[in-house]
């Protein structure tokens, strides 16, 4: 029976970067995203450069029903699904207040119960398999409160903490479970030239380059970049209240203009 990957936002930046880089090395995929025009292109791409099967499903992930229909899909289908990607993320910068409410709602939907949804629904599969590997796609900025981004930066706070958990409940059963923390990615969409301008950002290829590879390692936390890392470490050595007015400063300073 052929095996998939599948990749949650999959239709741009890092999510199409680690299709990229899974189908190079002969993976079947599974894309998902909003959008199923945006996706039909890349999967006739990824096909003939790699002669991999491509799948597509087109998914908004922060309307629970479709989601509830999704699941229902993948759990009675019979493609097998051995590693799972969970990449698809909203992100609001701004203060908190300022934003409507429906915006902080789809980011919690998707970063929060989506990711959440599609590992039980998976992991269960992946359990009757007997094996499989979720990846779990966080950010920097989980390691210290983020005001001015509050919510993205909880929400991905508790994506590595659920990820660390679900890795030590499921390593008996052949399930493999890693959290990916990268610092900012160059993207086309979305860019912060302040930012960029003070520190090299990597780009998604060059993510999930390293992603792919530490994989392979079945690393728990993988944060490419050694700056990455040691900014990670770096609200551990710090008073709580340090930390986070730090992250502030930097947020209120970084954030794109049309947001502050």
């Amino acid at each position: 029976m052929p095996r998939y990957a599948m990749i949650t936002g999959a239709s741009s930046g890092l999510g199409l970067a680690l299709a990229e880089a899974l189908a190079r090395r002969g993976r079947n995929l599974i894309l998902v995203a909003r959008h199923r025009e945006t996706l039909e292109p890349l999967a006739i791409e990824l096909t003939q450069r790699f002669g991999v099967e491509v799948l597509l499903r087109a998914c908004d992930l922060s309307q629970p029903l479709r989601l509830s229909g999704f699941v229902l899909e993948l759990e009675e289908g019979e493609r097998r699904i051995d590693l799972l990607v969970n990449c698809a993320g909203q992100r609001t910068y701004g203060p908190f207040l300022a934003h409507e409410w429906a915006d902080e709602q789809d980011l919690l939907e998707v970063n929060i119960l989506a990711l959440t949804r599609l590992c039980h629904a998976i992991g269960n599969l992946m359990a009757v398999q007997g094996g499989g590997q979720i990846l779990n796609v966080a950010s920097l900025a989980s390691a210290a409160p983020g005001p001015w981004m509050a919510c993205y930066a909880a929400s991905k706070a508790y994506v590595v903490s659920f990820s660390e958990a679900l890795r030590e409940e499921l390593g008996r059963t052949g399930i493999k479970v890693s959290a990916l923390c990268p610092g900012p990615v160059r993207s086309a969409k979305r860019r912060i030239p302040r930012l960029e301008g003070g520190q090299r950002c990597l780009s998604p290829q060059e993510v999930a380059l390293y992603t792919v590879r530490a994989l392979d390692k079945n690393r728990a936390l993988i944060m490419p970049g050694r700056r990455n890392r040691w900014l990670a470490w770096l609200p551990r050595l710090l008073p709580r209240w340090l930390a986070r007015k730090l992250a502030g400063a930097i947020n209120r300073r970084y954030c794109p203009l049309d947001a502050q």
